[in-house]
């Protein structure tokens, strides 16, 4: 059976305050809005509802279904007072109408409240109640009223239920999907950016969120309801804008063997991402915060699909690629084997910047958040500055260690991007990162920075010796003087340029504090985003970092002023010296169940630890656990 758009948009404008008056309800006028006295916290208005006790509404169709628990057949003919059309097509015909759910679908009824739910998720699955809370407004999630499970709802493009799966809360764990539910619209939340995060179960969707929290309301989240992959197949289709897709399936052989699975078809995307958690599953991650000692929550970030690099084929079959890790010199900002754009206006510190980088890689002066690296050879290749007079000062103030920073002596023959001395000069010298500044000034005479097909192949093979020789290729790049454009768009040159590369950060100032730049992560396509850092330059007390910034790169350019923030590191190192105060002597394990309530993973605390060396002293507990204290002075 199924319905025309015009059946369903004549049931979606009904108007439920005539609705409810013919069925006999009674309705009292509140404002603009009427209250049923049924449900005494719902109004009613137009053809929407509101119930505010749980911060949920919706339209006409989805309240019939749920306040008279119909199905979605029973409910549009109970809006409309018309039958729904046989469903007689060839299976090659072209899909005409909206099909129903199958007759048997029906949501469970909802419960008056979802405390029982809500003290599952966050107490024994350990996902913070404000993003559960987010979800129930939303409708997707909801304790229903028999048995009090959680019942996690799919809903399509229209927002009309279609699936329902049941999770239960008691020691004995039922789990099942409600019957007549579309396995091909499972649980999931739909962002407006063109990446798709994609899980085996909604607890471990919510769970990645609470780990990678920074703009997670831009991307897209699915759970496939277990190892099938029909929800993915018929979300991709009904979302042409999805571009890459995150397989973050569990970490064992049905996870693998579905990826592979995954890999291996036609999916309509551009490139397919593996993130393996380093447990299980991302729930665990969770729920064992301190046996995770600062680990990385990603344990691998395997490439299973990428655009490919040549404009004409032949072909290469996925059978045949062979599957590579992403390895990071500052995660999740810079990768290695991969192209970096740092971008900004001129004199706002993009190149000083530069210089702090080159002194983490060759002289241990790590970045914030930076792990821990062996120094190696950097090639720092400018056209702007004097090597003697401007470029060796600053790399001798920033306590790099010269005798690995070296450059290519382009005298007699320019340096340009397409120039194969680049590769060679990174395999000889074994160099892991290499800064081109500007990147402007070396793209060759002969190319048009604004036509899309010059500039294309030189960033192609640019990209390729990035890969091939697993060097860190980071350009910095200026901003054109266009007002009112994203900041994306403000590179100089083709937008291909921003296509090109797998991290862009943008450097600016600050404009009631001009000594204050922050640097924001604007594009990331490997990894979830790295939170906003800022830094001061330009005073008497030089470069220093100075904590996180709330801000994005298009309020900065636009000269919105935003607000200094701490950095997850600032806000353990303040904890850590709140709770050691006073001569206290505290358990590691009590301080981190402080810290993750905090949001403050177990890496950080190790960080923070670290950076505070010979401040702490260690020790043993009466119960022989570790414990820490503050030195004395």
């Amino acid at each position: 059976m199924q319905y025309s758009e015009e059946q369903v948009r004549r049931a979606k404008s009904t108007d439920l305050v005539l609705f409810l008056q013919s069925q006999g309800e009674k309705l009292i006028k509140s404002g603009k809005e009427y209250r049923w006295m049924a449900h005494d916290s719902l109004t009613v208005r137009g053809n929407c509802w509101f119930r505010h006790s749980r911060g949920t509404g919706g339209g006409p169709i989805d309240f019939v279904m749920e306040f008279y628990g119909l199905t979605f057949p029973e409910a549009m003919k109970k809006l409309t007072g018309e039958e729904g059309e046989e469903r007689r097509v060839a299976k090659d015909a072209p899909k005409q109408g909206i099909p129903a759910p199958s007759p048997d679908f029906r949501l469970p009824r909802r419960n008056r409240d979802e405390n029982k739910i809500l003290e599952y998720l966050t107490k024994t699955r350990g996902i913070q109640e404000d993003l559960v809370k987010v979800f129930i407004s939303n409708g997707d999630i909801y304790e229903d009223e028999k048995h009090h499970n959680i019942v996690f709802v799919g809903k399509d493009r229209s927002g009309i239920p279609r699936y329902a799966h049941i999770r239960g809360t008691e020691e004995e764990k039922f789990r099942g999907d409600v019957a007549g539910s579309l396995k091909e619209y499972s649980f999931c939340y739909r962002g407006n950016s063109d990446q798709l995060y994609v899980f085996e179960a909604p607890i471990d969707l919510l769970s990645f969120i609470q780990l990678f929290p920074k703009g997670w309301e831009q991307r897209s989240y699915l759970s496939l309801g277990g190892t099938s992959d029909r929800a993915l197949t018929a979300f991709l289709s009904d979302s042409p804008n999805i571009t890459s897709v995150f397989l973050c399936l569990d970490n064992d052989k049905a996870g693998e063997e579905v990826c592979e699975k995954i890999a291996g078809k036609e999916v309509p995307c551009e490139r397919i991402i593996r993130l393996k958690p380093v447990l299980k599953d991302w729930n665990e991650i969770i729920c064992h915060q301190e046996e995770m000692q600062g680990r990385n929550p990603v344990a691998d970030t395997v490439v299973l699909k990428a655009p490919e690099k040549e404009e004409i084929v032949p072909m290469i079959y996925y059978k045949d690629v062979e599957a590579t890790s992403v390895e990071w010199l500052w995660f999740p900002y810079i990768p290695f084997g991969k192209l970096t754009i740092i971008q900004g206006n001129p004199g706002e510190g993009k190149t000083y910047f530069a210089m702090k980088l080159t002194a983490a890689c060759t002289n241990r002066k790590y970045l914030p958040t930076m792990e821990a690296i062996e120094p190696f050879n950097v090639i720092y290749q400018t056209a702007e500055d004097g090597k003697g007079d401007t470029i060796k000062p600053r790399l001798i103030e920033c306590e790099a260690d010269l005798s690995r920073v070296m450059v290519i002596d382009d005298t007699e023959i320019p340096l340009t991007l397409m120039d194969d001395r680049i590769e060679r000069a990174i395999r000889q010298n074994k160099v892991r990162l290499l800064i081109i500044d500007p990147v402007q000034a070396f793209i060759g005479a002969d190319v048009d920075m604004n036509r899309a097909n010059e500039v294309r192949p030189v960033f192609r093979k640019l990209g390729n010796v990035a890969e091939q020789t697993g060097c860190a290729i980071v350009l910095i790049g200026h901003l054109n003087k266009s007002c009112g454009t994203q900041s994306t768009y403000r590179g100089l040159g083709s937008i291909d340029i921003m296509a090109a590369v797998r991290s862009l950060l943008f450097i600016g100032k600050v404009k009631k504090d001009p000594t204050t730049r922050v640097l924001i992560h604007e594009k990331s396509s490997l990894a979830p985003p790295g939170e906003t850092l800022a830094f001061k330059l330009g005073d008497e007390e030089g470069f220093r970092w100075i904590g996180g910034y709330d801000i994005n790169a298009d309020d900065l350019l636009n000269g919105k002023e935003g607000k200094p923030t701490e950095t997850k590191l600032e806000r353990g190192t303040r904890l850590m010296e709140e709770l050691l105060k006073d001569g206290k002597e505290i358990p590691l394990k009590d301080i981190q169940e402080k810290a993750a309530v905090m949001n403050i993973s177990s890496r950080t605390m190790r960080d923070v630890r670290n950076r505070m060396g010979e401040r702490l002293v260690y020790g043993k507990g009466t119960g022989r656990e570790n414990t820490v204290r503050l030195k004395s002075d």
